[in-house]
Order: structure tokens, then C-alpha cells, then sequence
């Protein structure tokens, strides 16, 4: 046999040898998958699928768990107005979900979002705009240009189920401006 022959033979059964092993491990691999057998490296922990709302109009996204496929959105209105007396108000937006299995003999805690123009804002954060008789504001859970998007305080003061579940949906910070 010639040096190209053997060099030629040599390389055909390395890649022979390297087909054959991609083929044994992908057919490992689709065991695993399908429950016949387990890999130590397989993962433990799968990510939690999501939902979004997204308002177009405002130019926000909100991220929910899964769990809430079927939610419903209200649009509803803030009023708010200063303390000289002058008896002017400004109004907004709220964008209220709520969670699908909500119903009225049975209430979930809804997430309501306000929605500011920047200048209500900055009069709400200069205390010249009142939105709520809580002794604190709104917080701010996120901003574009010409919005700014908060939770008003006490929103979760009700002695309703799923109070704890929209707090982790809040403290997952889900609320993304565009």
C-alpha cells in the first residue's frame, strides 16, 4: 500500500469513525428527550413561559406568567387635582389586567398601570398633583418619551387571592416602554 493510499483509507475511516459517533449521540440525545433514558447534563429547571400585553397606543409591553393566558384588560381613568382649591383636575389613563379566573363572587387582585404625560408626572413628583388620598404617590414602573408608566400606591390593599402572585409578577420588572 502507497503512502496516498493509506493517507486516503486513514482519512475515510476517521470520518467514518466521526459520522458513526455524531450518529450514537444524537440517538442518545433523542432518548433523553423522549424519557427512554436520562443524562446527568440534562437540564433541571425549564423556563417559565410567558405571555405579554402590549399597548400599541402607549408604547409599552407587560409580561405575564402563563398562568394568566385568557387575562382581560379595562381601560379605566385617574383623576387627580391639586390642593389650592382651585378645583382643577387633570385626568389619565389606567390600564387595569386582570387575571382570568377573576370573577365577582370571587376577585383576584388586578394590576392596574397608570399612564402620565411627562409633565403630569413631574407635577405629581413635585406634590402638585394629587392622584390618590394615600400620604405617598404612585410608583414609577417605567417611562418612553412621552409616557410615564406607575402602579398607584395601595393598589394591593385588598383582601383579595393573588396578591402575593402579582408582587412576583411586579418585582420580575415586566413592564418594558418603547
Amino acid at each position: 500500500m502507497t503512502k496516498r493510499t493509506f493517507r486516503i483509507a486513514f482519512f475515510r475511516a476517521t470520518i467514518a469513525a466521526a459520522v458513526f459517533a455524531n450518529l450514537a449521540l444524537s440517538i442518545g440525545q433523542s432518548r433523553s428527550a423522549s424519557g427512554a433514558q436520562s443524562s446527568a447534563n440534562s437540564p433541571t429547571s425549564k423556563a417559565p413561559e410567558t405571555i405579554q400585553y402590549r399597548d400599541a397606543l402607549y408604547r409599552f409591553t407587560f409580561t405575564l406568567p402563563a398562568s394568566w393566558k385568557g387575562y382581560t384588560v379595562l381601560h379605566e381613568e385617574w383623576k387627580g387635582g391639586n390642593n389650592n382649591g382651585s378645583g382643577d383636575f387633570e385626568r389619565g389613563p389606567i390600564i387595569t389586567l386582570r387575571h382570568p379566573n377573576w370573577t365577582k363572587d370571587d376577585p383576584r387582585q388586578d394590576i392596574p398601570i397608570m399612564v402620565f404625560t411627562l409633565a403630569q408626572w413631574k407635577a405629581v413628583e413635585a406634590d402638585e398633583l394629587f392622584v390618590s388620598a394615600a400620604p405617598i404617590g404612585p410608583g414609577e414602573l417605567a417611562r418612553n418619551r412621552k409616557y410615564v408608566f406607575a402602579l398607584p400606591p395601595r393598589y394591593n390593599n385588598a383582601d383579595v387571592d393573588g396578591i402575593e402572585e402579582v408582587k412576583k409578577i411586579i418585582d420580575s420588572d415586566p413592564l418594558h416602554a418603547f
